[in-house]
Parts: C-alpha cells; structure tokens; sequence
C-alpha cells in the first residue's frame, strides 16, 4: 500500500513541475522557511538545532586536542559526520554508516573546508605537537528532504558561536572554560537542486527528492565564490541548467545567509 501511495505522489510531483507547480505551493526556486535555535547543549563548544520546514537536524561542535597532520604540522582541522536516525524517516536504520550518511557529510564538509572560512593555523597550539580538532556533527531527527542545506545551516550556525576551550599547562582542556571564539572569514552555504520532470527545483522535500532526476548541490560564500559543487542520483543537467543552478545559488544563499546572521545575532 505504502508503495502504491508513493508512487501516486511522485507521479503528482511530476506532473505538477511540469507546468512550473509544486504540492507545497512553493515557487520553483523557493526555499523552505526555517527556524535556529541555539547552544541548548551543554557540553558541546557551540550546537544548533535547525528546522527546515518539516526536516531537522541538531548537531554540535566538540574541540578535542592532537597532533596535527604531518603534512600541515601548523594547522588544526575539521571533522564533519552526519548520521540519519531511525526516528526521522522510515527508510533509515540504525548500524555502519550508510552512503546517504557519507554523502550527507562529505558535501557539507567539502563546502565549509573548501571556502577557506577556517584559518587552521588559529587551531594550533604547538607547530607538529598539539592541535584542535573541531569534530562537527549532525543528526537528523525529522526529514522532509535536504539534508545537505539543514546540514550546512547548522554548521554555520554552530560554527558562528563556537568557543574554543582553555588549556592547562600541559595542553589538556580546562572543562567549561574557554580562551575564544572560532573566526569564520566568510560564510559558505548549501543550496541544493533537483531536476523533477524537466524543471529544476530548489530545496527538495521528500517526495520531490523520491521525484527526482538528478540532484545538484552548489556552495558559495558571502564574498562571491563558489567552494564546491555535487552532482548527485543518477539523469543529467544540460550545461544551461548547471549555469542556472549556479546563477540562482548565489541569490537563494545571499537571502538564506541574512536570515540565518539575524537569527544567530551576528548581523
């Protein structure tokens, strides 16, 4: 039956984008509202639970101390895993890490780290000794599609109102007590796409990603560049609808970008 249903819905998101139309009443190149709310977790150096109309993902921010990598033995690093839980969606289960997970986190991650927002050398404490590590992790608890942008939004979110913990003598954090704030130089964000029955769609829900031929994902920063690009499901874009994509990125991230530093109170 579940399937029956299904199939019925994807047929009506077809056909409903065909004539530049979507069951939420959306325009095309509309994103969903959301909502921030901010550090209601304790131990964690900066968190955020982001509501994307019906999808949400809470996530936070743990610095833990390293050895830096022998190849930039000056720099600390990020860590980014997502994890889809049970409870958010009949089609995820518990056990290793699944390709959507891996996916999920790699595009958020590559979209962050790429844009250079990070100075990394403001992350070591002693050249080729000792380094933070900030291990970014997200969960969803609800999802409605677009898990890449929930993921993206949070971790600016969290990233923005990150501390960074005090240390000891011998380089061991001092629990609850803190020498800083992470600085981001420019602020990356997700947009993502899908290409429905011809036509492209910003901010995928569920059935509209179930819908969909080909899914596109672009990150661009405040300052104008583009940090990375995902290609995504199986269909093709015509190099027109990659430049569209790309074009319309821009303009969906300026507008999610203000929304997001009014909320987290940093503009």
């Amino acid at each position: 039956m579940r399937s029956t249903v299904l199939e019925y819905d994807i047929s009506k998101v077809i056909e409903l984008a065909r004539v530049g139309k979507r069951v939420d009443g959306r325009a095309l190149d509309e994103m969903r509202d959301f909502t921030i709310t901010l550090n209601k977790f304790e131990n964690a150096e900066g968190s955020a639970i982001v509501q994307l109309g019906e999808t949400q993902v809470i996530s936070g921010i743990k610095m833990l101390v390293d050895k830096p990598y022998p190849d930039n033995p000056n720099e600390g690093a990020i860590s980014v895993g997502a994890e889809l839980l049970p409870l958010a969606h009949g089609d995820y289960e518990y056990g290793p890490p699944s390709m959507d997970e891996i996916e999920v986190a790699r595009v958020v991650d590559r979209g962050l780290r790429e844009s250079k927002a990070i100075d990394f050398t403001k992350l070591c404490i002693k050249e080729g000794e000792a380094a933070f590590v900030a291990f970014f992790d997200f969960y969803a608890v609800n999802s409605d599609g677009n898990l890449f942008d929930a993921g993206s939004i949070a971790g600016i979110a969290s990233f923005l109102n990150a501390k960074i913990p005090k240390l000891d003598e011998e380089n061991r954090i001092v629990k609850q007590e803190y020498a800083g704030k992470i600085e981001l130089k420019r602020i990356p964000l997700l947009t993502t796409f899908v290409k429905v029955g011809g036509r492209i769609l910003v901010d995928p829900t569920y059935i509209e990603e179930k819908a969909a031929e080909a899914r596109f994902s672009v990150a661009t920063t405040d300052d104008g560049f583009m940090s990375a690009m995902q290609k995504g499901v199986g269909g093709s874009f015509t190099l027109e609808e990659v430049n569209y994509m790309i074009d319309t990125g821009f303009k969906v991230a300026n507008e999610t970008r203000k929304k997001l530093l009014k909320m987290v109170g940093k503009k």
